[in-house]
């Protein structure tokens, strides 16, 4: 009896024990002096050096995200869109325009330690809104420049907000849907984010411009022929003074406007030249071109003729009539002087923001060229098509030259 009772009094007194342990407060071992982790969500990474998008929503849908980081208790979480900061703390609910936004989220310590994850926000817009979409280089501007912007519904819209300036004089265009405005003069150089405005006082996202402060190349000044005329398009070329190239100050022109500009190429060798510009006023002109500016550009000088620079979007989803349902810029009498057995050059990028991206060439009868059918395109690339006889034939028999397809923009066709 003695032996069970001392047994029963050493089950007791563990149980005591178990009980105790239990009842501890769990304790951190995080420190401030730790590295800041963000450990949900996953940030998916960068694509061929493009941020990748990490969610899409309609403008009617909040941006909404929860981040979970460690460690916890000493983190600091900075959320910046468009390089502004908008929110603080580990959880965002934002309303947001339509429009593609940069997002980065930073989380730091008080020991200064810090790590961010970065992507692209796509805010769409409802199907009856006012949408700006990118067709060419409408979004590269200058101060007190004739801009314009394409897209649907852009009948609703009665004025425009960029920056610190409200436009009210606008003006609808039937033909390609588009509206027409002046950028403001004092406006200073910089990227905005424009507001449409509709006659209700409703606001709508029409994405960004980029507003330069002297002109602007962004087309046709890459390749060049020797003692042959030269066209560059761009904005506010008309304030162009001189151009220098390869040794050749050039202040005479064959052609100059606010969007073109153009002189014979001096009969210089084959070979990568320099290129510049300045200004009326002594600014240097600048170079656009995937998204960055310089006031250098490098040129190369070959046989090869260019018959067709510039940034033509290309959908066959479009309606017939609109312009950017083909590309067709180039007359079918161009191709009359053509020999049989030149090689025809189509440059040509890839719209980001398209679901898939392909090409195809065909005569004015949307006949496949001979030798040719569709493309896919993964990125930007060269498309060459072989002039035979029967596909000069065909372009002279059949109304003409086409590239169709979707998601693309033609850049620049030569011919060798």
């Amino acid at each position: 009896m003695k032996y069970i009772y001392i047994i029963l009094i050493a089950i007791l007194t563990t149980g005591f024990g178990f009980t105790s342990c239990n009842n501890e407060e769990p304790f951190s071992t995080a420190s401030p002096d730790d590295n800041p982790r963000i450990l949900d969500p996953i940030f998916i990474d960068r694509v061929d050096g493009e941020l990748a998008v990490i969610t899409t929503i309609k403008r009617d849908a909040n941006f909404i995200m929860n981040l979970v980081v460690t460690p916890a208790e000493y983190c600091n979480v900075s959320w910046l869109v468009d390089n502004e900061e908008v929110h603080t703390g580990t959880s965002i609910d934002k309303n947001l325009k339509a429009g593609s936004y940069h997002l980065k989220v930073v989380v730091s310590t008080e020991a200064g330690k810090s790590t961010s994850r970065e992507g692209i926000i796509i805010v769409n817009a409802l199907e009856s809104d006012p949408v700006a979409t990118e067709m060419e280089f409408e979004r590269i501007t200058v101060p007190g420049s004739k801009a314009k912007l394409y897209g649907n519904n852009l009948g609703l819209v009665k004025s425009l907000v960029i920056g610190d300036y409200t436009i009210t004089e606008i003006v609808y265009n039937e033909d390609d849907g588009s509206i027409e405005y002046t950028v403001p003069s004092a406006l200073t150089a910089g990227i905005y984010r424009i507001i449409l405005v509709d006659n209700g006082g409703l606001e709508y996202g029409g994405d960004l411009v980029n507003v330069f402060s002297s002109p602007v190349i962004y087309s046709g000044s890459e390749r060049a022929n020797p003692d042959k005329e030269w066209i560059m398009n761009g904005i506010g070329l008309d304030k162009i003074a001189t151009m220098s190239f390869a040794g050749h100050n050039i202040s005479s022109f064959t052609h100059q406007s606010e969007h073109v500009i153009g002189f014979v190429c001096p009969g210089v060798e084959v070979g990568e030249y320099i290129l510049t510009g300045i200004t009326d006023d002594g600014q240097q002109v600048q170079f656009y071109s995937n998204k960055i500016s310089k006031v250098e550009q490098n040129v190369v000088v070959s046989a090869e003729a260019i018959l067709w620079s510039g940034h033509h979007y290309v959908s066959w989803d479009y309606e017939d009539g609109n312009p950017n349902k083909t590309f067709n810029l180039i007359d079918k009498d161009s191709f009359a002087s053509l020999k049989a057995g030149a090689t025809l050059y189509i440059y040509c990028s890839i719209a980001p923001d398209a679901t898939y991206h392909q090409i195809r060439t065909t005569s004015g009868w949307w006949n496949d060229l001979s030798g040719t059918s569709v493309i896919d395109l993964a990125k930007d690339e060269v498309i060459e098509v072989l002039l035979t006889r029967e596909v000069l034939d065909q372009i002279n028999n059949e109304d003409g030259f086409l590239c169709v397809g979707h998601g693309y923009y033609i850049d620049k066709i030569t011919v060798l």
